[in-house]
């Protein structure tokens, strides 16, 4: 079967793969029909995704067909549209018992510790398959990276009277925002790239933004709340000097959530995060919850993600295009590929 390959840091290649199918009772046999692309995969294609070897299948977010099931499968039947949970825990350890099953022990993410869906069909435990009779393809390929972000203000537990600043415009700041506003909070974004803002602007239903480090940074943020700071920040860059600039951005007794990942020691003042009596948390990947509440929002219609997908493929083309995606001109929010 048709799959692509990451060899090496900067080189796929196509291949022809014919992994095991015969299924446990557990499992579903899936098509992949749509496979959305993010960070995680433009990090291992330069080579500096963290816990990631080569060679590697790529592929996380993605929208399947059910093909067939195992004999004890119950939550999914065959022709099934689908989006995948693609967080595998391989063991029932202390975090999975308690129902975190988001940052297990042994946890194994498709398309990152194991192949992912870059190929035309793969086995699965059907647990991590949510189905949807209304959503596209191209619809449930993109529950996953939403998920980041309805996890990420899930865990801030925010609430309409909240006001909520996020930093970072990219796809997964976007989510955030998605989650935030259909709180009832007023929300704003912060980004170094005036483009990204004025597109965050177009796409969603945030009441304002702010350009990210100049002298007036703060400034401009407390005139977006009256003069106020927000009491939830929520930073998608997973840059060290942005998640410091955090601490300040945050009102006393404000909380903060870090979504974006940084590959490296974090360290503040602790005096003066004693001062505000701040609350620090991380967020990580998302729940099955999440899921289901994202299908469900975009089933009504609360969540319309069209205009996110900026660029598209074939699955014969993605190799020649790829390159192109990485560079910052060429203005990418969401890539999509179709077999």
């Amino acid at each position: 079967m048709k799959t692509i390959v990451l060899e090496e840091p900067g080189r796929f290649k196509y291949a022809d793969t014919n992994p095991a199918e015969n299924l446990q009772p557990n499992e579903a046999l899936v098509k992949v029909h749509r496979i959305g692309i993010c960070g995680t995969d433009f990090h291992a294609y330069r080579g500096n995704q963290p816990f990631f070897t080569y060679p590697r299948i790529l592929g996380h977010e993605l929208g399947v067909e059910v093909l067939s099931v195992g004999e004890e499968v119950t939550n999914v039947a065959v022709g099934d549209k689908c989006s995948v949970e693609p967080y595998l825990n391989k063991t029932q350890d202390q975090a999975v018992r308690r129902g975190y099953t988001n940052c297990g022990e042994n946890l194994s993410v498709l398309g990152v510790h194991q192949d992912g869906g870059m190929r035309e069909r793969f086995k699965l435990p059907a647990k991590y398959l949510h189905t949807s009779e209304k959503l596209t393809y191209e619809q449930l390929a993109v529950v996953e990276p939403l998920g980041i972000g309805c996890h990420a203000v899930n865990r801030a537990n925010i609430q309409s009277d909240d006001l909520v600043l996020v930093v970072g415009a990219g796809p997964i700041g976007l989510a955030t925002v998605i989650f935030a506003t259909a709180q009832g909070a007023k929300t704003v974004v912060m980004d170094v790239n005036q483009d990204r803002l004025s597109f965050a602007q177009e796409v969603t239903n945030i009441h304002g933004t702010v350009v990210a480090g100049r002298d007036d940074t703060i400034d401009k943020l407390q005139e977006q709340f009256n003069g106020d700071l927000p009491t939830v920040v929520l930073d998608a860059t997973g840059n060290q000097y942005s998640m410091a600039k955090a601490l300040e951005y945050a009102a006393p007794a404000g909380r903060i959530v870090f979504v974006g990942l940084f590959r490296g020691d974090f360290s503040f003042h602790d005096p003066y995060f004693h001062k505000k009596e701040l609350t620090l948390m991380a967020s990580r990947n998302a729940l099955s919850s999440d899921f289901k509440q994202i299908i469900r929002m975009m089933e009504e219609e609360q969540i319309d993600v069209s205009q996110w997908i900026t660029h598209r493929s074939s699955f014969e083309e993605m190799v020649n295009e790829f390159d192109d995606w990485l560079k910052p001109e060429t203005g990418v929010i969401k890539a999509v590929v179709s077999f």
